[in-house]
């Protein structure tokens, strides 16, 4: 009903098991699994935009987390920086701050930080096109425009 966008499972190219501890920076491609814990930063890198970190209620990450699409359900000390999507399932814990484009939270999910939405300059301009696109095929089919927004209303 609402159109709710769930993250593109795509394969699990990493996992780091229950009881397997890493310590140092983690850099993957694809999707990483985290089951152990992980003392140093967790990147995806800058050409990667589709790379996915799942970390389970049994993960946990102690430093900054740089990625395109999250699903945390375990904790996170440090900052997560979420270009795409970031859900936080019922469990997940961050003590740091949250920068993310589009957000789901489950109840019962924690943040202790700051948070802030960083939309994406591209895809909002790609999203005003189309908007406009719709407009004007929805004038030349009905002959007329409703807008919705007193912005909009204003404007015509």
């Amino acid at each position: 009903m609402f159109g709710s966008k769930k993250i593109k499972s795509s394969k699990i190219d990493t996992l780091i098991g229950q009881g397997v501890e890493v310590v140092g920076d983690v850099n993957f491609q694809g999707g990483l699994h985290l089951d152990g814990a992980i003392k140093g930063n967790v990147s995806s890198g800058a050409d990667t935009e589709g790379s996915v970190l799942v970390i389970s209620d049994r993960g946990r990450v102690e430093g900054d987390v740089h990625v395109a699409y999250a699903v945390i359900n375990g904790e996170v000390t440090g900052n997560v920086y979420a270009t795409e999507k970031l859900e936080l399932s019922p469990k997940a814990r961050i003590s740091g701050n949250v920068e993310y484009n589009l957000l789901e939270m489950a109840s019962g999910a924690e943040i202790n930080g700051q948070m802030l939405h960083n939309a994406d300059k591209k895809k909002l301009l790609e999203h005003k096109q189309e908007k406009q696109d719709k407009q004007e095929k929805g004038k030349d089919a009905a002959g007329n425009v409703h807008h919705l927004d007193e912005t909009a209303a204003a404007q015509s």
